[in-house]
């Protein structure tokens, strides 16, 4: 990690994280602790995934994750945050939600979701490349790992994107193997081939 953050041009871990905290929000600190004491919003959707919920912080989107019933979305999110005060608040979530059903559609939204996630220097390196990707198109993990100035870390990548908190925010379904092959992802491949199906206009 310190290497990262050397590579990535700061000069001490205190200016890498007085950055991260107002682009990616949550602090290292704060995330370790479960996110204790922290408000979070949440609400749960039908996507073309199947069930959706989604999370969110006074400064944005902490989690987005996908499960067979409410049930076991709640349980996610508790072991997630397990000491913050999470409130269902379908009134307060519903412009994030349909903004991110709009995406999962095929439809390019105006501008990125604000995000509130804890990441090391090399997580944020790589997410942020990743919502960098144009809109329908892939990238091998190799040309990730290339783009972000090391090549050699192409297992690296593809451990960032199974990390990867808030789903669809940070398109990490748009990596895919050097042969074109779908590759991981945390909520099972037939959900990454939908997503880029969908993104793509073929469904």
């Amino acid at each position: 990690m310190t290497r990262s953050m050397y590579d990535a041009g700061y000069s001490s871990s205190s200016r890498l994280y007085e950055r991260t905290a107002s682009q990616l929000g949550m602090t290292p600190d704060k995330y370790r602790r479960g996110a204790i004491a922290a408000p979070i919003r949440y609400t749960f959707a039908d996507s073309p995934l199947g069930r959706m919920l989604i999370a969110a912080t006074d400064k944005g989107i902490c989690a987005i994750q996908f499960a067979g019933s409410d049930d076991e979305l709640e349980q996610g999110l508790r072991h997630e945050f397990p000491f913050a005060n999470r409130k269902r608040d379908d009134e307060v979530m519903q412009p994030w939600k349909e903004n991110l059903l709009r995406q999962m559609r095929g439809q390019l939204l105006n501008g990125a979701l604000p995000l509130d996630i804890q990441a090391t220097a090399f997580q944020r390196r790589v997410w942020t490349h990743l919502q960098s990707i144009p809109f329908g198109t892939t990238r091998s993990y190799a040309a990730v790992a290339k783009a972000i100035g090391q090549p050699t870390a192409t297992r690296a990548v593809a451990r960032a994107c199974a990390t990867n908190p808030v789903a669809v925010a940070i398109p990490c379904h748009r990596v895919v193997r050097k042969n074109g092959d779908m590759g991981g992802y945390r909520w099972g491949i037939e959900k990454k081939k939908a997503l880029l199906e969908l993104e793509s206009g073929t469904v």
